[in-house]
């Protein structure tokens, strides 16, 4: 059986990575595999094969058998689809339950925002990039329990952000969270993959996610920074909001939790060591 680009794309569909399409449809041609040889057949860097046989395994789509040397098989066809098919409804409940209560928390902001002419004063608007990045580092610092990002390029903040490094050492020593999810392009990035293992050695938890919605900060489940990207002037122009509502923090947090709970964790690669 060929690896042919539209099993692999259904795969996909069915909310699997690429790397995990093609080491399942290998894994399936024959009783079992060592990671070294499903690797090379499915065409998946060695590094990264040992990640994809743990997702696999996770999500009871692979099976691992112990020995001298540990083998794979795979779940046969349709119990791996049932569960994919199980898995893609727990995702759209949760996203079910993430729109109503984000509905639910937005309507009185707009029913009050037809009433009122007066600005609202839990919201800041902010355009000038030094603005943002004074408000990014003001929430990190301001930060007491939890602080949950969407990471992706154009950055405001310094490359190093010291500020960052500081208020994720601070939230860990006092047990507390701090959580990252990257775009997938910074894997390809020198500077950004540094700064994902300097936060990391600092203590923040980090997936990466094939792409993000927009750039987002929750500190406390009370405050948030997002930007706004100008649907007209794309990246070039960006607005980002700043605003103190625990009600719409918490629908965030909600939202942030899905995208967290589907995103890969740091690949075992040199570049991340």
């Amino acid at each position: 059986m060929e690896l042919d680009d539209s099993t692999v794309n259904d795969l996909v569909a069915l909310g699997l990575s690429r790397y995990e399409a093609r080491v399942y449809l290998t894994l399936v041609r024959r009783e079992a595999y060592t990671a070294a040889e499903v690797a090379r057949a499915a065409g998946v860097p060695r590094q990264r094969v040992y990640d994809v046989l743990d997702a696999l395994v996770r999500r009871q789509l692979t099976v691992q058998r112990p020995g001298r040397v540990a083998t794979f098989s795979a779940v046969p066809p349709d119990s791996a689809v049932a569960r994919l098919m199980a898995l893609q409804r727990e995702s759209m409940d949760r996203l079910d339950h993430v729109s109503a209560a984000l509905a639910a928390a937005l309507a009185p902001i707009w029913s009050d925002g037809r009433t009122h002419t007066d600005p609202l004063d839990y919201i800041e608007v902010l355009r000038e990039p030094k603005a943002i990045a004074e408000r990014f580092a003001s929430i990190q610092r301001q930060a007491a329990h939890e602080l949950l990002t969407f990471c992706k390029p154009p950055f405001v903040a310094p490359a190093a952000n010291s500020e960052g490094i500081k208020a994720v050492r601070r939230l860990r020593r006092a047990g507390g969270t701090a959580r990252a999810v990257y775009t997938h392009d910074a894997l390809s990035g020198t500077e950004v993959l540094e700064n994902v293992r300097r936060f990391g050695e600092a203590g923040e938890d980090s997936r990466f996610a094939p792409t993000l919605p927009l750039k987002l900060v929750i500190a406390d489940a009370a405050q948030v920074l997002c930007d706004m990207p100008d649907p007209v002037a794309g990246s070039a122009a960006t607005t980002a909001l700043y605003i103190e509502h625990p009600a719409l923090a918490i629908c965030l947090k909600l939202a942030f939790q899905t995208v967290w709970d589907q995103a890969e964790a740091i690949p075992h690669s040199p570049e991340c060591h």
